[in-house]
């Protein structure tokens, strides 16, 4: 069974390894202190959240996301699903799609208009299961780095 909840103070260094595994998938490299201030957010719960997947007590994959006001949505926010990321031993065992509908429930209760994300066009694996819970709609995405 997996248990999906929020992230708790013990949780802390699976959850680093987690997500260092998350960015190491994209070829990213980001300075420690991000990952402190990431935490710290999760934590407080108010402006960045986050969930854990637990399989028989182990941390196996987590969430993180965020909701924003929507020119195209009046008087209701959108929830962004920023990072999702299961331990690979897990993988095709449902940790992710339960991830996705914990985010989509939380979103729904507070109102959202719709979930959305980002997936990088040759992620086929996590491709595969988007495709069954959610309508790719074709958008491309840019991005300008500021700093």
């Amino acid at each position: 069974m997996i248990d999906i909840g929020k992230l708790l103070p013990s949780d802390r260094d699976v959850w680093e390894d987690l997500f260092r595994a998350y960015i190491d998938f994209y070829q990213r490299i980001e300075p420690d202190k991000m990952y402190d201030r990431a935490w710290q957010e999760f934590q407080a719960d108010t402006r960045l959240h986050a969930f854990g997947a637990k399989l028989d007590g182990r941390l196996v994959g987590i969430t993180h996301f965020f909701t924003h006001a929507n020119t195209s949505a009046p008087d209701t926010n959108v929830c962004y699903l920023q990072d999702l990321f299961t331990a690979p031993d897990v993988r095709g065992r449902g940790v992710a799609r339960a991830l996705i509908e914990a985010v989509t429930a939380w979103a729904r209760e507070r109102g959202c208009s719709r979930v959305y994300w980002n997936t990088h066009e040759s992620n086929a694996t996590a491709r595969r299961l988007y495709d069954k819970v959610a309508e790719n709609r074709g958008f491309i995405k840019y991005q300008i780095e500021l700093s």
